[in-house]
């Protein structure tokens, strides 16, 4: 019998139930473990429910950086010196998105970071008590406490104090998601009341007549069986960015040019059962994009122009930022985008690298830059000109790049190319979803919930809105402890 995700199957039409137990859940990456961790501590049977062939989902390939605060700071912050209120996180997350947040899922993370990262440890996830002054992506050495976000620059900096919260997990290299991986799965492995099925399908969600969440199809070794879920449905089935026909429709300004990053089964399947059980959806349109034009740190003292000669972005932000901004002016204003820069950060440019963005124009003068990348007579002068009095005075007027981040551009210098489309990596992934409450439920468009129906992860729109206000760490950070939510939710309703 053919399903498809966004039409359940009615509960009178269940011949019979393969499998019957408390809490269902679709999806064994960090929100589902998370759950399935939850939800049996609560005294919950789990069922989970894998597609792939083992557990990780997208947090297996990230970095793992989880971004945690407030509470007068995490266990890390307090050792490294820092004193984080939750009002001064509070501030700047819900400056960071505007008119986006969910102050909601807003309070319930910050209220809820400092005791998250003492469950992190509990459950085995090593954090060293040092910082990393660096400005960096991720922290490569095993260093736990960075900035990774925009903390520190304008406009933020003056809505909250800065402070970092990326935390990263106590291991050397680019290796933090597989190590968080492998602890939560050993953590769900050592609950007996928890199983766990891989190369397994949810086909559809399994309504009752009044409309409630009751259970789901699942196809194992070819065969459709009905799992029956006393306390409800968890679906932490990862976003939406490897179906291009869901990006086209939901998100079109990411639809063309960047590189999804995810895993093979981030294609919307838990949303669309969501929606196909009268679930309403939020946020859809955006989506995390990123241009890593750091490292090498030095080429923060370059300057982004359009292609009018143009800065559009104090240059001192998180990398995110940048890259919806680019992105912005290529879908509105500008043909190209380039990065200018000096010989000397060029140079370190050379040595260490995500960019891949191509040199495309340099010049022993402005003029000669100017004429090579067929900018508009005198536009890359009259911009360098002002750039390099306000560099010289120590003020950047027109955009607020740190003092930290100012030093004149003095000739030789180069042009990085980073239009989309013309080799500078762009990655995305989806930042909508399901629209839920703080504890995990899902809601119709009138926002009232669905009973049995839960979902975490990027399976709903949580905490992170935007790439213009995103920090590194805050999408595990929101899988992990939404997980925790929702599963602790499901398992809860069954005594209800």
């Amino acid at each position: 019998m053919k399903h498809t995700s966004a039409s359940p199957i009615r509960e009178e039409d269940i011949g019979s139930w393969a499998i019957e137990t408390d809490v269902a859940i679709v999806g064994f990456g960090a929100a589902g473990a998370c759950a399935a961790i939850e939800a049996a501590d609560t005294g919950a049977d789990v069922q989970v429910f894998e597609l792939a062939s083992a557990g990780g989902g997208s947090t297996a390939m990230s970095s793992a950086e989880i971004y945690m605060g407030g509470n007068g700071g995490t266990a890390v912050q307090r050792s490294c010196g820092y004193n984080d209120s939750s009002d001064n996180m509070r501030a700047f997350l819900n400056t960071a998105f505007g008119a986006s947040s969910d102050p909601d899922k807003v309070d319930a993370y910050v209220d809820g970071c400092a005791a998250h990262y003492d469950w992190l440890s509990s459950m085995g996830v090593p954090f060293k008590h040092t910082e990393l002054k660096d400005r960096a992506i991720m922290a490569l050495t095993d260093d736990c406490l960075l900035y990774t976000g925009s903390e520190a620059a304008w406009p933020f900096n003056l809505a909250a104090e800065p402070v970092p919260r990326g935390h990263n997990i106590q291991v050397e290299g680019d290796n933090g998601g597989p190590l968080l991986v492998r602890i939560l799965t050993e953590q769900v492995s050592a609950r007996e009341r928890v199983s766990v099925h891989c190369d397994a399908r949810v086909l559809t969600l399994v309504v009752s007549e009044a409309g409630a969440v009751v259970g789901l199809i699942v196809r194992i070794d070819m065969q459709e069986l009905a799992v029956r879920a006393r306390g409800g449905v968890v679906l932490c089935a990862g976003g939406f960015c490897m179906n291009e026909a869901m990006v086209r429709r939901y998100a079109p300004m990411f639809a063309e040019g960047l590189t999804p990053i995810g895993n093979p089964g981030d294609t919307g399947t838990g949303i669309l059962m969501g929606i196909g059980a009268g679930a309403g959806t939020v946020n859809m349109h955006e989506c995390f994009v990123t241009l890593p034009f750091y490292p090498p740190a030095s080429l923060t003292y370059g300057i982004f122009i359009n292609d009018k000669g143009q800065r559009f972005i104090n240059e001192d932000v998180y990398h995110g930022r940048v890259a919806h901004a680019c992105l912005a002016q290529q879908r509105s204003v500008s043909n190209r985008v380039y990065l200018i820069a000096d010989v000397e950060a060029y140079g370190e440019y050379e040595s260490i690298s995500f960019l891949q963005a191509p040199v495309v124009g340099t010049g022993e003068t402005i003029e000669e830059l100017e004429a090579e990348i067929d900018l508009p007579e005198g536009t890359l002068v009259a911009t360098l000109t002002r750039y390099n009095a306000d560099a010289e005075a120590g003020e950047d007027k027109l955009f607020h790049k740190s003092r930290q981040w100012l030093r004149r551009l003095e000739p030789p210098l180069v042009a990085l190319d980073c239009t989309i489309g013309r080799g500078s990596f762009y990655p995305f992934f989806t930042l909508g979803g399901l629209d839920t409450l703080p504890t995990g439920e899902v809601l119709t468009p009138e926002r009232k919930s669905i009973p049995g129906l839960y979902a975490a992860g990027r399976t709903a729109a949580g905490v992170p809105r935007t790439a213009a206000g995103y920090a590194s760490g805050m999408s595990v950070g929101d899988a992990t402890f939404s997980g925790r939510m929702a599963g602790r939710s499901a398992a809860a309703s069954i005594h209800c």
